[in-house]
């Protein structure tokens, strides 16, 4: 049997361990190749390493295929490509361009630019030299950002062959002797027919699916942001419960997420210390510095969030939109907020004129008298005796001027 994985879309953790399970599939079940079918436009370098580890490692043959036509094998791709113990591509297909950016797509910049990008030369160098391919691309594809078609990519030796389908890869494949950790093979991949042998497509797994999309660091930022602004949601108004259960199924996914991802614990306490300033303002009367010192902190943890060391970054312009929001929709709950807590204010104290009490002791200049279950200070123009039906007159601070009710009358 032949085994087929299928690349689309960014390389992530959840990428990596997609190739390392099907690689253990594969060994186990004896496979006579594992094929990698791939189109993408890059992805992280700490991801790329692990599968181009695992393609070395791997006791059973790489066959990795740029295809269909119209598909790419753009920055991590190359070293994908390149690392396998046979490459070929589709008619219509591209590879290159594998100058290392941040996660956000901008160019990395000052020192930390040129030790990735001299580290990706060195690696795409090795991986060049150790499939027998043309190192001078390979170095040109990180520096230069060089991309070529299938055709020239054939005529550099970047790549093996052009194969227009399935059956015309394992045709030009099978035969071919290859080094798999160390130990020559010879590919068969035909039946005594000549006939393909038959290939299995081995899907991600459900979890592999939802790692896949989490991890990517936007979306990951995406989900954090949105599991505090709904813990905020269900501070600020504790008889609502979906905000609050919402928040923490993100805050959880953003969890798992920042497990595989190369997040800066100082970025994040920065993030939380700006939620706490946020929800103290709910509490505390600052005139807005905590609202304004908790915005400010969010966004420099925004900015900062992925560790220096690594490629990834968010997009400014994604924090921009992000944070703008957030803001906004702080600054309406605290609004009303601060709008329910004045009317209620105002609502209790009028609401307690005319209201009917009960004298808890004789009421001349001071006493005491209980209105809706609450003890109020109570004060009056003439006695009254404990236990009398009262009414409320009105009301100063925390006392309340009170008459007797007629019934209290002989």
């Amino acid at each position: 049997v032949i085994y087929r994985i299928s690349i689309d879309g960014p390389i992530s953790p959840a990428t990596a361990d997609y190739v390392e399970s099907a690689i253990e599939r594969s060994q186990n079940d004896n496979a006579s190749a594992l094929i990698v079918r791939l189109d993408t436009p890059g992805g992280l370098l700490n991801s790329t390493k692990t599968i181009v580890k695992a393609f070395m490692a791997s006791p059973v043959p790489i066959i990795v295929y740029v295809a269909p036509g119209g598909s790419s094998a753009t920055s991590a791709g190359v070293f994908i490509a390149m690392a396998g113990h046979i490459a070929a591509m589709a008619p219509g297909t591209t590879i290159g361009a594998a100058h290392p950016v941040s996660g956000g797509g901008q160019d990395i910049g000052g020192d930390m630019r040129q030790k990735v990008e001299n580290y990706a030369v060195s690696f795409v160098e090795s991986i060049a030299n150790k499939r027998g391919r043309n190192v001078e691309w390979a170095e040109q594809a990180v520096r230069e950002s060089v991309s070529i078609t299938e055709q020239e990519a054939v005529e550099l030796r970047v790549v093996d062959f052009v194969a227009k389908d399935a059956n015309g890869l394992l045709e030009q494949s099978h035969g071919r002797e290859v080094d798999t950790a160390g130990e020559q093979r010879t590919l068969t991949l035909l039946d005594a027919e000549a006939i393909p042998i038959e290939i299995v497509d081995i899907s991600m797994t459900l979890r592999q699916r939802v790692l896949n999309v989490i991890t990517d660091p936007h979306i990951a930022y995406l989900l954090m942001m949105a599991g505090l602004l709904g813990l905020y949601m269900a501070f600020s108004n504790p008889g609502v419960v979906f905000p609050g259960v919402a928040g923490v199924i993100c805050l959880l996914l953003a969890l798992l997420a920042g497990q595989v991802l190369p997040i800066s614990s100082t970025a994040a306490i920065l993030i939380v210390v700006g939620m706490g300033f946020l929800v103290a303002e709910l509490f505390v009367p600052s005139f807005g510095v905590l609202g304004f010192g908790g915005i400010v902190s969010v966004t420099l943890g925004s900015l900062f969030l992925y560790t220096p060391d690594s490629e990834l970054a968010v997009d400014r312009r994604l924090i921009t939109v992000t944070v703008a929001l957030f803001a906004f929709i702080v600054a309406v709950i605290v609004t009303l907020v601060l709008k329910d807590r004045r009317r209620r204010a105002a609502t209790g104290l009028e609401g307690l004129m005319g209201k009917r009490g009960v004298c808890v002791s004789a009421v001349h200049r001071t006493g005491k008298v209980r209105v809706h279950g609450e003890l109020w200070n109570a004060q009056s123009k003439i006695p009254i005796a404990k236990d009398a039906s009262v009414s409320v007159l009105s009301v100063e601070g925390l006392t309340i001027t009170v008459v007797p009710n007629e019934e209290n009358e002989p």
